[in-house]
């Protein structure tokens, strides 16, 4: 089984409008609400490819109600932990001449809810994976992620971590099956700036040597890569199509690759269904969907 967790899950609230003028009263052209969270986002791709997973994290107040109902009108299964008190946070996601983007902070965990989450976690067995993915909210000790890794470690779980920064370098010593940085997210957590594919590989190559499994590499307009545990280098162009969407286009990439290495056990077909999944949301306005995600994946092999 594949279980996300999700810390901080919002609805997003996207309203479209031809100019935003601050100061006075703006009139939208369109509102849509999605139910958001990196992880409830790989849950609802994986989805879409046939998939099933369990989505796990924190919901609160009647706002929560409605995103734990709206995940499972997606066909995701769901076993939130419903916290005593807040509001399950609503970002506001402004698409007018430029994006812009409020999000707020969201509920308060306490240490009793976290418990609640390492109990559910204890029902992971050998060959299920885990994905983490996102920033911690403050209520959370920064380290939580190794705290969730060091309690599950020795029970043969792939741990999947999309991260940033000291959160994920702090967790490749329990090697996780697969990370994702993006190349200026590579670039940061090594203290340089990579400027072409050979950089960008041995920078990739410097994670793994730390202890990470498998690195895949996202370079937006340029493609992917991907580093192997068994020793293969494999890259892959970018997708010709119009950008109308830049969230969760890298939860879309993670979700294909876990779908394609559960489904062929073949990394370069879980490499190019997650380009396929990580396009597919980039040209649509929400998430992707099975007819455009195999769309371009024929168009890659």
């Amino acid at each position: 089984m594949i279980y996300t967790v999700t810390f901080n899950p919002a609805l997003d609230y996207v309203v479209r409008m031809d100019a935003l003028t601050t100061g006075e009263v703006n009139r939208t052209a369109q509102e849509e609400i999605y139910f958001g969270g990196k992880g409830i986002n790989v849950s609802t791709v994986l989805h879409e490819l046939g998939e099933a997973s369990i989505a796990l994290g924190f919901t609160a107040g009647f706002t929560g109600e409605a995103l734990a109902s709206g995940v499972q009108h997606l066909g995701v299964q769901t076993d939130f932990i419903h916290l005593p008190a807040g509001n399950t946070r609503i970002n506001v996601k402004i698409k007018a001449q430029q994006e812009t983007e409020i999000n707020a902070g969201g509920p308060p965990i306490p240490k009793e809810a976290f418990e609640a989450l390492l109990q559910k976690l204890d029902r992971l067995q050998k060959d299920d994976v885990l994905c983490l993915s996102g920033s911690i909210p403050k209520s959370l000790q920064q380290n939580t992620y190794e705290v969730l890794l060091e309690h599950l470690t020795g029970r043969d779980i792939r741990f999947v971590v999309d991260a940033t920064g000291d959160l994920l370098l702090n967790v490749l010593k329990y090697h996780p099956f697969l990370i994702k940085p993006n190349h200026h997210e590579l670039g940061e957590m090594l203290g340089r700036t990579l400027q072409n594919d050979a950089d960008i590989e041995n920078g990739a190559r410097e994670l793994q040597k730390r202890g990470a499994r498998n690195v895949l590499v996202s370079m937006a307009g340029e493609g992917a890569l991907l580093l192997t545990e068994t020793g293969e280098a494999h890259r892959i162009g970018a997708l010709k199509g119009t950008v109308r969407n830049s969230v969760g286009a890298g939860d879309s990439m993670v979700a294909g690759f876990i779908a394609g290495y559960l489904q062929k056990q073949d990394y370069l077909y879980a490499l190019q269904l997650g380009s396929a999944c990580g396009s597919a949301t980039a040209f649509s306005d929400g998430l992707c969907k099975k007819e455009t995600i195999y769309a371009l994946l024929a168009q890659i092999q």
